[in-house]
This record gives structure tokens, C-alpha cells and sequence, in this order.
């Protein structure tokens, strides 16, 4: 059946991209509406978002939403992408800002933006089967669903969705937050359940949506448990019967190495011998020695220690010197980060080129050109970088956590099957280990080239993961009623 889907997240591309948030919201509602769904994304209008480039129209004019003892007023805007309706929620006093974060009343502007989207909805006169909400910037949508909006004879048979892209970020509020902008009856936030506090944004919807998901299977297996669960997981466990995980996809219109007109040649798994151009050309433009015969191992992603950096931090300078291969990387984050890179690469000058900036153009250079791609996480929800390296055949060197875990096969010599290559101890010497054994399938042509044409092969589209949120989205509603 067809279903009416309200898409609700802070950030869409390519109107405002801040982290992997953006690319499901611009990509998935795409795969839905391929399916025949009416699929809508709604989300702040940032003035960083270019109306020339973009072109709006009023959806809904000036209208009031109640969210203290005094009104605030907005607007919704109308575009399209790709025919997906996108509405964009204007208030000047919220969203007229450069930045999609980083503002001292982040928690008032998303509570308004929360506070806004039913009325929004309520004008458009068009009512969802299900609203679906995207971490804790959104999450209070899906909890008032479930509580003040549950009689409403509008919402009332509305269900809900909350998707945790980063458990780690929840929306913490306090008495006079709540009592200020009514954000649920104290009685409702006074309770703790199994010992959690609900003066959170996050945790409010995990009690009360009718689904709660995350974006990958094991990652909600993940957060069940303490090492995992940021202090909510005695309430995830509570509601593990409503919990789900369903893999991310790639948008495979973008990120296509046979059309992408970023990388010096373009290819697919029929041509893997074209792949070496690029190689070619990404060492040609980051400085390093031209050689095909030398391993080249690409980065790409914030400098943290989430991201795995103090195990490279521990392993890269020893192996740099003992083995040879080139690394390229790509990235900001933590400023020891910045400084050991810097270090590593006027050590290094003919094996690694590193770039402390964000660039897109780069990056599809550096997916394309790599031979290998390191992404050594101590957690990840799901993980962009090592499914565009799929599809680019460029094979992932993982940590088996999260999404990770679930998308990337371990190279078996003896079977000759897997993606790429796994380690699961969360130290150096595994992630040591997990190299050598990439390096030294590097150097078996016919082993290696099997290896990429399994990854190139791997479904990691928007196609398969939408047919799972339909199924998700039907469990909602039936959950519901």
C-alpha cells in the first residue's frame, strides 16, 4: 500500500550537510518515493541556504506557533528534490544563521522547530501515516506523537519513527527548559525509567515512539548494552521489542565511479583496469612518488578518537617506516590530530600527503585513486566512508563494530570470499595485524582483483534499506493502532 511519510530531520542535502544526518534525509526519501510512497522532508530554513541555487515558494504563510508566554511566528517554504517536496521552516530568530550547530540555544531553536513542524503539517492539510524524526534535534515530534498529540482528532492516528544516527547526542533539558517551553507535564518528566532520566529529548521519544531504529543492525544490538548505550540503554532494553536496525545506503546517482566527473577516469567492475588512472592521478596530485606498484591507502573522515585515530595515532609512524605503501588523508577533528598528521607528513614527504580541510571534490578523488580505505572505528552507527569505498572498489580496512560490521566480509584466503579486512580487539596491534594482512594481499594481482570485484559487487543502495523502512514504517502504524 502507499503510505504518506512526513521526513523530518535538522539537516538535508544538499541545502545544509553537516554529517551523515544529511545524506540519508536527501537520499532516502528519494528511494521511498521511487517505491510509490508520498514522502516529504521538512526541515529549518538555515540562511546558508541559497535561494538562487534553490529556488522557494511560500507552502504556508506567516502562522504562530505557541512555545512560551510569548508567540513566535513562521513561515514554510517549498522546494523540490529530485520531486521529493522539501519544506523549509523560516523563523529569523531560530534559523537565521550561517550554521546548522554550534549556537548557545541549540536546544531552544530544534524545540521550536519541534513545537513548529505539527502546526506546519496541520496548514498543509496534509495528514502522514507516519512521521519519521532523525536524532535528538527532532526526536521531541516524536515523542509529543506518542503523549500530548496522541488524542489530537488530527495526529491521532499518525504513527512515529525515531531513527538514532549517534546515540552519543541527546537533547539534555532541564526543569526550568521544560516549565519554560512546556515540553511535557512534570509528572511525565519527573519519572525515571529504570533509572533514566527523562529530561532528555532523545530518551522521551525512545519511551514513546511507536518504532525507534538505528542505522544498522548490529549498532542496535550495540546499544543495549553499557559500553554502548551513552547511559540510555536500561530504557533502550526496556523497549527492545520496538527496536530496530536497518543499514544505511549510498546515493548510487553520486557516488558512481562510471559517471563520477570528479576523478580523472571513470570505471565499473567490468573495467577494474581503469581504476589504476586514477591511482596515477591522485598521486600525481597529492606529491608521492607515481608507482602502481606501491599501495595507497586513503582517509577520509573527522580526526577523533571515535573515529579509531589513537590506534593509528599508536601504529602509523612504526609501519610507515617498515613497510612501503602511501597514505593520503583527508579530514578535520581534534587538534593533536592535526599536529601528529602535519608531523607525520613533513616526516613523510614521499608517502603521505595529508589535507586538515573538508573537500568533496577530493574525496571522490581519493575513494577512486586509493587502493585501500582505513576506518578503524571504536564505534560507528553505520559509517558512510567504507560504502563508497565498496562501490568504488577500494577495499575497507574496518573495525567489526556497528555498521561496520554488517557491511564489510573479512577476507578469507582459503575460500577466497570477503570485501575487505576485519579486526575486532580494540587496540594497535589488531589494527596492525588487519594492514599486513591488506598489504599483503595487495601484492596477489589476481587475490586482490577478485577482492575489489566482490566489494564493487556488494548492494549498498538506498533500494534494498528503503524496502526495509517500508516494512518499518508498516510495523509502526500496526503498533499504533
Amino acid at each position: 500500500m502507499s503510505l504518506k511519510v512526513l521526513f523530518v530531520a535538522s539537516e538535508v542535502a544538499p541545502y545544509a550537510k553537516v554529517g551523515g544526518l544529511a545524506d540519508v534525509a536527501g537520499a532516502l526519501p528519494k528511494a521511498l518515493t521511487a517505491l510509490g510512497h508520498d514522502v516529504r522532508l521538512m526541515m529549518p530554513r538555515y540562511s546558508s541556504i541559497d535561494e538562487q541555487r534553490y529556488p522557494l515558494s511560500v507552502a504556508v504563510d506567516t502562522f504562530p506557533v505557541e512555545l512560551d508566554s510569548a508567540r513566535e511566528f513562521a513561515l514554510l517554504k517549498e522546494t523540490r528534490l529530485e520531486g521529493v517536496p522539501v519544506y523549509l521552516l523560516e523563523n529569523g530568530r531560530y534559523f537565521q544563521r550561517e550554521n546548522v550547530y554550534g549556537y548557545q540555544d541549540d536546544l531552544e531553536r530544534f524545540t521550536f522547530f519541534c513545537r513548529a513542524v505539527p502546526e506546519a503539517v496541520r496548514h498543509l492539510g496534509w495528514r502522514p501515516d507516519v512521521v519519521h524524526t532523525n536524532d535528538w534535534h527532532t526526536a521531541l515530534v516524536a515523542a509529543w506523537l506518542g503523549t500530548s498529540l496522541r488524542a489530537d482528532p488530527f495526529f491521532g492516528p499518525t504513527a512515529s519513527v525515531v531513527t538514532i544516527h549517534n546515540l552519543a547526542f541527546q537533547g539534555w533539558f532541564d526543569e526550568y527548559f521544560r516549565a519554560r517551553f512546556n515540553v511535557v507535564p512534570r509528572g511525565l518528566a519527573d519519572q525515571t525509567v529504570d533509572g533514566v532520566s527523562l529530561y532528555n529529548a532523545l530518551a522521551l521519544a525512545i519511551l514513546h515512539a511507536d518504532v525507534v531504529n538505528t542505522v544498522s543492525e548490529t549498532y542496535a544490538q550495540e546499544i543495549l548494552t553499557p559500553a554502548y548505550g551513552e547511559h540510555l540503554d536500561p530504557l533502550l532494553r526496556r523497549r527492545q521489542d520496538h527496536l530496530f536496525g536497518i543499514i544505511n545506503g549510498i546515493d548510487y546517482d553520486f557516488f558512481n565511479p562510471a559517471t563520477d566527473r570528479f576523478i580523472a577516469q571513470r570505471y565499473d567492475a567490468s573495467s577494474l583496469e581503469k581504476k589504476s588512472a586514477n591511482k596515477q592521478a591522485l598521486q600525481q596530485e597529492t606529491g608521492l612518488a607515481v608507482d602502481p606498484r606501491v599501495p595507497l591507502i586513503g582517509v577520509i573522515g573527522r580526526l577523533t578518537d571515535q573515529k579509531g585515530f589513537d590506534l593509528v595515532a599508536q601504529m602509523i609512524t612504526p609501519v610507515l617506516e617498515e613497510r612501503p605503501f602511501q597514505l593520503v588523508l583527508l579530514g578535520t577533528g581534534d587538534e593533536r590530530y592535526h599536529r601528529l598528521f602535519r608531523e607525520l607528513a613533513e616526516r613523510h614527504r614521499d608517502q603521505a600527503a595529508v589535507y586538515l580541510k573538508f573537500d568533496a571534490a577530493l574525496a571522490q578523488r581519493i575513494y577512486a585513486g586509493a587502493d585501500m580505505f582505513l576506518m578503524p572505528s571504536r564505534f560507528e552507527p553505520c559509517g558512510l566512508g567504507q560504502l563508497i569505498s565498496l562501490r568504488y572498489g577500494t577495499l575497507p580496512v574496518v573495525r567489526a563494530t556497528g555498521g561496520l560490521a554488517d557491511t564489510v566480509q573479512d577476507y578469507d584466503p582459503e575460500a577466497q570470499t570477503g570485501t575487505g579486512f576485519v579486526f575486532r580487539a580494540y587496540n594497535p596491534f589488531a589494527l596492525t595485524i588487519a594492514f599486513a594482512r591488506a598489504l599483503e594481499a595487495y601484492h596477489q594481482p589476481a587475490t586482490w582483483r577478485g577482492l575489489m570485484a566482490r566489494a564493487m559487487a556488494r548492494d549498498v543502495s538506498w533500494s534494498a534499506s528503503a524496502r526495509r523502512y517500508q516494512e518499518l514504517y508498516e510495523k509502526a502504524i500496526a503498533l499504533h493502532r
